[in-house]
C-alpha cells in the first residue's frame, strides 16, 4: 500500500450554523459530510460521487475519509485487548 501524507481535513471541511443548520460541509459548498459518508458506505465510488457531486473533488472525498477517521477515534471508546492466556 503506498503510503501517503495525511488529510489536513480542516481546510476542506467548515462548520457554520448559517448552512445547513450547522452540519459539517465541504467548503464553498452546501454537500454534508454525513451525505459523502452515506454514499461511501453504501459502496458508491468516489467516481460516482465526484459525478452526483460535481463541485466536489477527489481531495474533498478523500478529507470525509480523514474527518470521519479522526471522529471514530475520538468518539469511540477502545476495549480492552483479552487475556490470551
Amino acid at each position: 500500500m503506498k503510503k501517503t501524507a495525511t488529510v489536513d481535513y480542516a481546510k476542506r471541511i467548515r462548520r457554520d450554523p448559517r448552512i445547513c443548520g450547522g452540519q459539517p460541509v465541504i467548503k464553498g459548498t452546501r454537500v454534508p459530510v454525513r451525505t459523502i459518508l452515506a454514499s461511501l458506505a453504501e459502496g458508491a465510488s468516489t467516481e460516482e460521487i465526484l459525478r452526483d457531486f460535481p463541485t466536489l473533488s477527489e481531495p474533498d472525498v478523500r478529507a470525509v475519509i480523514a474527518f470521519a477517521a479522526t471522529s471514530a477515534e475520538e468518539d469511540l471508546p477502545i476495549s480492552a485487548v483479552p487475556s490470551l492466556t
